[in-house]
């Protein structure tokens, strides 16, 4: 079980496939291969070691999938570094697992002094970009050009393969613990889930620093599929990437859905090469996945639920739950059944299961579930329990074994002593047709303690009172349960990967729960 197995199998097989393809570059699976080699070759020289770090705070690109896999290749472990945090939450991120050399594009090329500066041990740059690399930097271009290729170490199995950093917003980031056989098992889990396509041609727009993107990029390499890359989502670009390379298969998250759909250019470009949808990191507001749905049809919806403890696949709801008969039984809501391979169960705050429909906490297991965080013994005993991963996801299982996630358990609001779960509110006010994207939190409240507050875009051109949002709410939940204070915006703080920030939605009602820089 090594990362590098697809790769090689992909040499072997079909050499002269495309791998990669980013804006005018093209190139197959050998030119891919001999570049990796190369490259793991000038991290030798550079003296990285098996199992000594190599960072990444990049965009997109196809020389980000060459970083990941001549570091493998090389027997080293990955530090994909979140773009969005600022220069003291990377800086952390280097020093807690000792992450001696870093790569960066053009985008992070400015931070590199202050990194430098403020590190531990300041790492060894190497310029990613497409411009001149700055003073002080290695080129990347130049160490392939000018290294011999190495064979490959073939590290695998129970050998460290990446540190995955989560968090972060709230406190320090925890360095999750991925394994070879970690994300070996959770590429084949979710190949047994959602079968490849014949000939995929798979568009990369999520952030590769995210476990999302990162984990569907390894099942392509397992798979042996081809790579395009562009280097975020912007919807324009999309489009006309998917119209110009025939793409076949997406994987977005429902604000990117959200975002296509609502393009002047949607209408008017040919996406008939698409075949499947998949999808994840957050609920998709119902009216969201209709509009997607009849736009595409014919085209297969899968949504993914998982985390980046467990590599990351929990479970898939497939696409017969997306048709007509499984959204009459509310089955489209789900996040679908566990995948093979991984146990899941809802249990109570004693870690006792839980009878059908109650609800309760998550916990999983299986060989895609890390073994823990870096350096933090306390935050690793805590979340793995006799065997268990303990999610911090709130949630419910039909009789079939259907997940419904609810909100996670931090997220909860308790108004006037009951509880209130997030997503069925959102749910709720996400069919009203005026209304574009939504979160609910809980705000300060002098009886109740927390009161239910909704913030609301709409869609363009649309109008909408509160009192008019509340009366659609009473119609589908308990009055406890609707927001008793509606804010209208314009958009939502969004992270990396597309989900809702919903901390930066609660500190400007709740200051003292604001986080502290560190």
């Amino acid at each position: 079980m090594q990362m590098t197995q697809g790769l090689q199998r992909s040499l072997q097989q079909t050499p002269q496939l495309t791998a990669t393809v980013f804006g005018g570059r093209r190139r197959s699976f050998r030119e891919f291969a001999e570049r990796v080699a190369r490259l793991a070759g000038a991290l030798q020289h550079l003296d990285v070691r098996p199992g000594d770090r190599v960072g990444i705070l990049a965009l997109n690109s196809d020389r980000y999938l060459e970083v990941l896999m001549a570091t493998w290749w090389a027997g080293a472990v990955l530090n994909p570094v979140n773009i969005r945090w600022s220069v003291p939450e990377i800086v952390y991120s280097l020093d807690d697992c000792d992450t001696r050399l870093l790569f960066v594009d053009d985008r992070f090329a400015p931070l590199a002094d202050a990194i430098r500066a403020s590190a531990r041990h300041a790492p060894r740059l190497i310029h990613l970009g497409e411009e001149e690399a700055p003073q002080g930097m290695l080129c990347h271009e130049h160490l392939i050009a000018h290294s011999a290729p190495i064979p490959d170490a073939r590290r695998a199995d129970a050998d460290l393969a990446c540190i995955m950093y989560t968090g972060g917003t709230t406190g320090f980031p925890k360095g999750v613990i991925q394994t070879h056989r970690n994300l070996w098992c959770g590429s084949l889990q979710r190949i047994a889930a959602i079968p490849p396509l014949r000939d995929s041609v798979l568009l990369h727009s999520a952030p590769l620093f995210h476990i999302g993107a990162l984990s569907r990029a390894m099942m392509q390499f397992v798979s042996g599929g081809t790579h395009v890359i562009v280097p975020g989502f912007e919807a324009s670009e999309l489009l006309r990437t998917i119209e110009r390379e025939r793409i076949n298969e997406l994987a977005l998250v429902p604000t990117m859905i959200q975002a296509l759909i609502a393009h002047p250019d949607f209408g008017r470009t040919d996406l008939s090469s698409v075949k499947r949808l998949s999808y994840g990191a957050s609920p998709i507001p119902p009216t969201v996945l209709e509009d997607m749905m009849r736009a595409l049809p014919g085209v297969e919806f899968f949504h993914q639920y998982g985390l980046t403890e467990a590599c990351p696949i929990v479970s898939v709801n497939p696409p017969e739950n997306h048709g007509e008969q499984g959204r009459a039984l509310g089955l489209s809501g789900s996040a679908g059944r566990a995948v093979p391979g991984v146990e899941v169960k809802i249990v109570d705050g004693g870690g006792r299961e839980l009878p059908p429909g109650s609800v309760g906490e998550i916990v999983v297991r299986g060989p895609n579930i890390t073994l823990g965080y870096w350096n933090k013994p306390a935050e690793t005993a805590a979340a793995l329990r006799d065997g268990w991963l303990h999610t911090g996801d709130g949630a419910w299982m039909d009789e079939a074994g259907h997940l419904f996630v609810v909100d996670r358990i931090k997220d909860m609001i308790v108004t006037g002593g009951e509880n209130v779960y997030s997503a069925e509110v959102e749910g709720v006010i996400g069919r009203h047709p005026a209304v574009a994207m939504c979160a609910v939190i809980g705000i300060p409240h002098p009886t109740w303690v927390e009161a239910v507050h909704a913030v609301v875009v709409l869609r363009p051109g649309a109008s909408l009172s509160e009192d008019d949002l509340r009366a659609h709410c009473r119609e589908s939940i308990a009055g406890y349960k609707c927001p008793k204070s509606v804010e209208f915006r314009g958009e939502l703080p969004l992270s990396g990967a597309g989900k809702v920030l919903k901390r930066e939605l609660r500190d400007a009602h709740w200051p003292a729960r604001a986080p502290t820089a560190h």
